[in-house]
């Protein structure tokens, strides 16, 4: 798939928690989050934007526009520093278009060559559409926790994904 025109990927403002938050209220967006009240998404924003003091997050814009998140979560601790968790959502209305590939494909850049670490992880939601391209980028499962989430009256799998980098 190729990137749409006018795409561009920097380092993560504090500015864009805005458009993180409108994103984590979309419901096509939240059913895969685990953040759901106000606080909680005010407090995943305040998270994600702030790795951005560690140029550890990465906007994608169309035409100067954020329109994507991914963010590196860098683990604070020596023994556990050389792997990271990380998260990344898309804009409902740019999804399918090839910026979670360029997110993600720079996400991998970023953490194996700034940071140097060996290996990214996932957690997500059984049946999230991100799961093609978690495997077109050498993500495997690890551990699957049944029931996890409650999403009205069915509940969902948790389900944890790597790459070695």
């Amino acid at each position: 798939m190729n990137e749409p025109a006018g795409l561009d990927i920097r380092y993560t403002y504090l500015t864009d928690g805005p458009q993180l938050r409108d994103w984590l209220h979309h419901p096509d967006v939240q059913k895969w989050f685990p953040v759901s009240l106000e606080k909680e998404i005010d407090d995943a924003v305040q998270c994600w934007t702030g790795f951005s003091r560690f140029s550890s997050s990465l906007t994608a814009t169309l035409n100067g526009v954020p329109c994507g998140i991914g963010t590196l979560f860098l683990m604070p601790y020596r023994k556990v520093a050389h792997h990271c968790l990380f998260k990344i959502v898309v804009d409902p209305v740019h999804q399918r278009r090839g910026i979670g590939t360029a997110l993600l494909r720079n996400l991998k850049h970023l953490a194996k060559n700034y940071f140097h670490l060996e290996l990214m992880h996932i957690e997500i939601f059984e049946g999230n559409p991100i799961l093609h391209l978690l495997k077109k980028f050498d993500f495997h499962e690890f551990a699957r926790q049944a029931n996890f989430v409650k999403d009205g009256d069915q509940y969902l799998a948790r389900v944890l994904m790597e790459s070695y980098l």
